[in-house]
């Protein structure tokens, strides 16, 4: 079984001005077309040969794991995107966002700051804990939040890769362009 990376759900150019389209052909055509080729080579004729990504992620490591989530993080990363501007969160998901950070606006200051603190290359992440409660983590390099007993509602790239062309080393910019492009109906299904 050969992975192939996700299908963009809109037009490279759809994002911007938030992402711009030449960022989106080094991340997506390059970037994570090349975790995508690693992943594949890596993979070939060993104990993982055949089985999903998933499974890889929680059950390898060094550069096997690494290239299995950075493929997985970037599949789901896209999907959490969406050209439809300024979309807000509603039902369950605006409620447990209210329960737990007070009002959007603090969810989104607190999320920003949280991801613009997360050290070098990694991923931020929002995730529902098994208490039913909302938290973010910032997890370094390809990690994520696979092996924990949590829901996967959504992520975040913050390896420069993902915004140097557009804003330069400006994360906080990156990721005040990142709210502007949330597909909260994408996040309010991962509530399962």
């Amino acid at each position: 079984m050969m992975f192939e990376k996700i299908v963009l759900p809109y037009e490279k150019g759809a994002l911007a001005p938030y992402i711009s389209e030449e960022t989106m052909m080094y991340h997506y055509d390059k970037h994570h077309q090349a975790y995508t080729d690693k992943l594949n080579q890596l993979v070939e004729n060993t104990e993982f040969a055949g089985q999903d990504v998933v499974t890889i992620v929680k059950k390898s490591s060094g550069a096997l794991y690494n290239n299995a989530a950075q493929f997985w993080n970037h599949n789901f990363f896209w999907k959490c995107l969406s050209p439809k501007y300024d979309q807000v969160p509603s039902g369950k998901l605006a409620e447990l966002i209210d329960q737990n950070f007070g009002s959007f606006a603090s969810f989104k200051e607190e999320f920003i700051s949280s991801a613009v603190a997360n050290f070098g290359s990694g991923w931020t992440w929002l995730v529902l804990n098994q208490e039913g409660k909302l938290e973010i983590l910032n997890m370094s390099n390809a990690q994520n939040p696979l092996h924990l007993p949590v829901k996967i509602l959504f992520g975040v790239d913050v390896w420069e890769h993902a915004y140097y062309i557009d804003v330069r080393n400006n994360r906080g910019a990156y990721l005040e362009n990142i709210f502007h492009i949330i597909n909260w109906e994408f996040v309010a299904e991962n509530l399962g």
